[in-house]
């Protein structure tokens, strides 16, 4: 009965406290605070900037690669990336993003080339790296938290050790309590006190907190937590930035081990009217394969992989791909990372046709 007791007092609350080695619920709450808000980004002044075409203002693109001009044609990836404008009373343009796992080679200063995957930016003489100031982390607080025994007992030693609770993840659940995303975390407890949403809960404050979320992801998170979509297209209203949002938790769901295949000899049918970019190629792609949020895929080695069965599609099938104008129109002529040119369309069309779906373009 304790253990039952346990179970219905966890199963309230948007926000579950995992442990990452052997699953086991650290506790429960509605509310997390210091989740939101801005991420750490890097900045760059791009030193004599030259556009190619009108100046980029605002944010610019979810993956913007720096090209270097010295022969090598390296290129480095910068995520989320914004423009600050021009840096005032100089020719320089400041960008702001989240850099990959690598960035640019120490110390290279040369000049550069910019592109978003779809179109040159522009280009400049030579940039540098502005180290950004340094922000204390916000505090990060799980709310109205409903603790399992074993934090009470770890709470109770009151031991450093016992207040480390290891690799976690933090666990968002929808309105109907099914899982819809995570963040990892490593949270060494700092301090509790009861709290004001009800007895026998308490304000957990952790050091270790997630990374930030930024406003715009928040956004789509709280379009699906009512539930998944119902209708295909929820997506099509939204801006490329937006839709990567949305692909990523398409991702997540779709890569989740409860799916099951179905048999080889389905006719699928794709919306092709809002495959402006490259999250709306796969967001469309996924709903027809898998229906409103499905998920087939969130680039070309996805799509292969998807390919081979177990993300809900067995070869053979038919795809009947319509307003199929759009997509050729808007990804037949992209950039790879080291800007040259290639045909996102017709590549998908192969990885399909080889993977054993035909296709009919109408």
């Amino acid at each position: 009965m304790r253990e039952q007791g346990e179970r219905d007092r966890q199963g309230r609350g948007r926000y579950r406290l995992t442990d990452a080695e052997d699953g086991h619920v650290w506790g429960v709450c509605a509310e997390a605070e210091g989740l939101y808000g801005e991420t750490g980004r890097e900045t760059y002044e791009l030193v004599g900037w030259v556009p190619d075409g009108p100046e980029v203002r605002g944010w610019v693109g979810d993956r913007v690669w720096l090209v270097a001009r010295d022969g090598t044609d390296d290129a480095w990836l910068l995520e989320d990336a914004e423009s600050l404008g021009r840096h005032p009373g100089t020719d320089s343009l400041l960008l702001t993003g989240m850099d990959d796992y690598e960035g640019p080679p120490e110390g290279y200063r040369g000049p550069v080339r910019l592109h978003d995957g779809a179109r040159w930016l522009g280009s400049c003489g030579e940039f540098a790296r502005v180290l950004p100031p340094e922000r204390p982390q916000p505090p990060f607080v799980l709310r109205g938290l409903a603790p399992s025994e074993r934090l009470r007992r770890a709470l109770a030693a009151g031991t450093r050790r016992a207040s480390a609770l290891g690799g976690a993840w933090l666990e968002l659940r929808d309105d109907r309590g099914a899982p819809l995303t995570e963040r990892w975390l490593e949270p060494e407890v700092l301090a509790r006190q009861p709290s004001a949403y009800g007895a026998d809960l308490i304000d957990l404050h952790l050091d270790g907190g997630p990374a930030p979320v930024p406003d715009h992801v928040r956004q789509v998170w709280e379009r699906w937590f009512p539930g998944p979509p119902e209708a295909p297209g929820a997506w099509a209203g939204l801006g490329t930035r937006r839709r990567g949002a949305w692909l990523d938790l398409v991702r997540e769901r779709g890569c989740r081990p409860e799916r099951r295949d179905r048999p080889p000899g389905q006719a699928y049918e794709l919306d092709g009217r809002h495959i402006t970019d490259r999250p709306g190629l796969h967001l469309a792609i996924g709903e027809a394969v898998n229906g409103p949020g499905g998920y087939f895929g969130g680039g070309l080695d996805a799509l292969v992989d998807c390919l081979r069965g177990g993300f809900g599609h067995t070869s053979p099938a038919t795809l009947l791909w319509r307003d199929a104008a759009t997509a050729r129109a808007r990804l037949s002529r992209v950039l790879a990372p080291g800007g040259e040119p290639y045909d996102l369309f017709s590549e998908v069309l192969d990885v399909l046709a080889e993977g054993g779906i035909a296709v009919t373009l109408a």
